[in-house]
């Protein structure tokens, strides 16, 4: 079924806290608002608790926690009832591991016989012997044998089988292994129907065979087996006590439990060893997200039938792919999807860096929009500032300003620590690559290893596409992978050029075999994770020149956008990805929309910044403990402040333990450093307690928050009116001040907007510019443009895009474009340093045009934009209706 793409989205969050049911009552304000689709976050059956949706478990049904089949019904039925189209966000890559998902459970119960075995990413042959046909679960908040000496790992009976348990950790008993018990319990009860059954379950296939015949012999036979059980305990309570005194011997006796829990099919270990040992690709470095096999044409149907029947059914009119960079080939992928869904609105979650582009082969209708996000963003940035802050961040904090360099240092710093499991087994791989060429198998693994590190830390994008089962290298692919590659051999001399050469070779398909070809595939699964861990949740968090750059897709070492390069975007978003997304704010986001529209006027105004910074520093210095935390840290501190002032203890708190750790430079995640971060508390703490300082931060933002609120407008404008579906983050419709998850996950106040949308209807321009604080003057914006999308839809999904163009002495601080020469958007941008604007015009093209704005008419011809902006910041014109 074709179906028109949406005329714009808006973004909710739905978990326990924002259900189905919550969800539908907001329905006809966003309708009122002016959308056209509601866009929701993944709601198939996540891990309970989940507030986000992303650890899927079950993909036949909706989450119970979101209200249900019934909740999703009544959703669907006020969505219908309110016009509003849907597009849902979905997870192909990975699920959540653990007891809630069947899928897994039966992996972990069956090993490589499971019927989902081939489901999960899974190495089942890694080259450490120890895990051959195991899966690692690192779960353990100890080493294994104190965990189990400590009697924290029990056997249990549930019902009808057996399971161990750790805490809130449960896992399934191979039913083979159950023999061990039974024999047991039989010699304790004398009972001969239990000792059969313990020989059945003992003579049942090994969980290592993998033939169609005992994979099915082995999963009926289990079955009618612990049927047999449980009726045997149930008629013979006798036989049930033995039972269960068996299990209290096997509890009371770790040689017994370890002698049990090592028939397994996995191996209980420690979490820390999940870094280097995991035989299993995870999402990122995330342990219980595992990843799947949707290559597989029977995990494709299995895990998109609900979401496909949907597509068929007219309940969703399309979705958002998450994270298709860890797929195995995203271009097959989202051919199998387009077949399935012909008529949809698909767009990536692809994260493009500043000069790469959306791969034009792949049957989508573009990305997620952060390439938008930072451009736009861009705008607003004074490059005349580069310089002074630059000198600033490195006196400051005595840290280095190449952003490249820090870049590639911390990517080698994940690949080394957190993603080391993952580097491992790649390294394998490509050994046994090695071994099947002579001129290549006397390399170590050591020297594959430090290789394979050096290139994917000198990767300059995501991913690459290569698709080797069709032979396919594109021109793009080609020049990543030798880039990478010229680069890792100028940063280690060391090591032998050949092994590089090689290595390019295998990448580029010039040297192919079957084990080449899987190398290829998996390499390039690994790069992206590389990336996203390296750099977007390392180097974003410690690399603060101006935080406001260090955004997802971003790069923090260009600063800022020309106007020419924003037209030359949106004139080729027209022409080949019409109906992208674009955004300015996601759940993903290192910080919100408005907080990077405020910060980027510090580019504008380095002087009185620096000043600031060293003023504050001498005033907190008596705050610090030991010299913590860190100046750089200091400074992110005082970026954060800024952007999102006024700023709760509770949420900067939240915010720099985060910040901290994210950064791995004195505290991480993994390895808490409980002094430095109890000296970042109190400074924190006593910082935002200090009146002084506190009346400084709030004179300092007298410079800033109208400034900045003019930005957030001039963008906001911008996304509505530029080429592409404009998407709106939930509540960010006022202004938005929030950080990083999961402080942009807080509940939004919906009743406020329904009333502030309310009361605009009775009020003037000069009315909402007076209401500047409660953000009226963006909701206006908002309303009005998404209105006239809707009323002008087709010039906004293919009319023309054409610059404005802009004269006199300001003409730089402008940027103006038309749109099917019937809509017109001006906005003022670099605002602060402005000034005035003087002799400065925009030549209109003939003809009367009416301001959505502040309904003024405006004659085409040269226009003065003290007059355009007289009433209100930014101007929105229409011509013809």
């Amino acid at each position: 079924m074709k179906r028109n793409p949406p005329v714009s989205t808006y973004r909710v969050q739905l978990n326990g806290d924002f259900t189905f049911f919550d969800a539908a009552a907001v329905t006809p304000y966003l309708a009122e608002l002016g959308i056209s689709t509601i866009y929701c976050s993944p709601y198939l059956q996540a891990v309970k608790g989940s507030k986000h949706g992303y650890d899927v478990v079950d993909h036949t049904r909706v989450s119970d926690e979101i209200g249900g089949t019934s909740g999703h019904a009544q959703f669907c039925t006020a969505l219908a009832h309110s016009g509003l189209g849907q597009v849902l966000d979905i997870v192909p890559n990975h699920m959540a591991v653990g007891g809630q998902n069947s899928w897994w459970w039966d992996v972990l119960e069956n090993g490589p016989s499971s019927r989902y075995a081939a489901y999960f990413d899974v190495e089942w042959n890694p080259p450490d012997a120890r895990l051959r046909n195991t899966l690692l679960v690192p779960i353990l908040g100890d080493h294994y044998g104190r965990v189990l000496e400590a009697g924290e790992i029990r056997l249990e009976r549930p019902g009808d089988g057996f399971q161990v348990r750790y805490h809130e950790h449960a896992l399934p008993i191979d039913p083979r292994t159950v023999s061990v018990i039974l024999n047991k319990a039989a010699e304790r009860s004398g009972s001969a129907r239990l000792a059969f059954l313990a020989d059945a379950f003992g003579s049942l296939p090994v969980s290592a065979a993998t033939d169609w015949r005992n994979v099915r012999r082995r999963h009926r036979d289990k079955e009618v087996l612990k049927e047999a059980l449980a009726t045997l305990c149930m008629e013979e309570p006798d036989v049930a006590s033995a039972v269960d005194q068996a299990i209290a011997d096997f509890n009371s006796d770790p040689d017994q439990l370890d002698g049990l829990l090592g028939s397994q099919n996995y191996r209980l270990a420690y979490w820390r060893t999940a870094g280097q040992e995991l035989g299993y690709r995870r999402f990122f470095d995330i342990n219980t997200l595992v990843g799947l096999r949707t290559e597989d044409e029977q995990v494709f149907a299995d895990t998109h039938h609900q979401v496909l029947s949907w597509l068929a059914g007219g309940v969703l009119d399309g979705v958002r792919v998450d994270h298709p960079d860890g797929l195995h080939d995203p271009e097959e992928y989202f051919q199998r999807l387009r077949a399935a869904a012909p008529g949809a609105w698909i767009v990536g979650e692809k994260i493009l860096q500043p000069e790469e582009r959306l791969r034009e082969s792949w049957p989508i209708c573009g990305t997620t929009g952060y390439d938008f996000l930072n451009l736009v963003h861009g705008l607003f940035i004074g490059a005349e500032g580069e310089e002074r802050l630059a000198h600033l961040y490195a006196e400051f904090t005595a840290q280095p300003t190449g952003f490249a360099a820090l870049a590639r240092e911390k990517k080698l710093l994940v690949l080394r620590s957190t993603l080391g499991s993952d580097i491992n087994r790649i390294s394998a791989q490509f050994q046994e690559v090695c071994e099947q060429h002579r001129r290549h198998r006397d390399y170590t693994r050591h020297d594959i290893r430090e290789a394979l590190e050096e290139l994917t830390a000198d990767f300059p994008v995501y991913r690459t596409y290569v698709r080797s089962g069709e032979g396919i290298v594109t021109a793009e692919d080609r020049r990543y992978i030798t880039q990478a590659i010229d680069r890792a051999k100028a940063e280690r001399p060391d090591l032998e050029p050949a092994l590089f050469d090689f290595l390019s070779a295998v990448l580029l398909l010039e040297v192919r075999g079957p084990l080449e070809s899987d190398f290829v595939m998996r390499f390039q699964q690994f790069t992206g994770p590389a990336m996203a861990k390296g750099v977007e949740d390392t180097v974003f968090y410690c690399y603060n020149r101006l935080v406001s750059l260090n955004e997802v897709g971003g790069d923090p070492g260009r600063f800022g956008s020309t106007v020419e390069s924003f037209h030359d975007h949106c004139r080729a978003t027209l022409e080949k990805w019409p109906h992208t997304m674009s955004t300015t704010s996601t759940h993903d986001s290192k910080r919100g929309e408005d907080v990077r529209a405020r910060l980027a006027l510090l580019s504008e105004m380095p002087e009185l910044w620096e000043q600031a910074v060293w003023r504050w520093a001498d005033q907190n210095e008596r705050h610090r403990t030991d010299g913590m935390p860190d100046r750089n840290m200091e400074y992110l501190f005082y970026q954060t402040l800024v952007g999102a002032w006024p700023l709760a203890t509770e949420r900067a708190l939240a915010y720099m333990e985060k910040a901290s750790r994210e950064a791995k430079m004195h505290t991480s995640w993994i390895a808490p450093n409980r002094r430095y971060e109890e000296a970042l508390r109190r400074f924190v703490e006593r910082v935002l307690c200090d009146d002084d300082f506190q009346a400084d931060v709030a004179s300092f933002l007298e410079l800033l928050i109208e400034p900045g609120r003019i930005n957030s407008l001039a963008q906001t404008l911008i996304k509505l009116t530029a080429p592409g579906v404009p998407d709106i983050y939930q509540g960010s419709e006022l202004w938005d001040l929030s950080l990083v998850d999961p402080d942009n996950r807080r509940l939004v106040d919906f009743e406020l907007r329904r009333r502030l949308l309310r009361e605009m209807d009775a009020l003037g321009v000069e009315q909402i510019s007076q209401r500047m604080d409660e953000g009226l003057p963006k909701l206006w914006v908002i309303r009005q443009g998404l209105r006239l999308r809707k009323r002008l839809a087709e010039v906004f999904a293919s009319g023309s895009y054409r610059p404005i163009p802009v004269a006199g002495e300001k003409c730089a601080h402008v940027v103006a474009f038309s749109r099917g020469d019937r809509v017109i958007s001006i906005v003022p941008r670099l605002v602060r340093s402005r000034g005035s604007w003087g002799n400065t015009t925009v030549r209109i093209p003939e003809g009367e045009w009416r301001n959505e704005l502040t309904a003024e008419n405006v004659k085409g011809g040269t226009v003065r934009l003290t007059q355009l902006f007289s009433s209100f910041p930014v101007a929105l014109l229409v011509n013809g209706e």
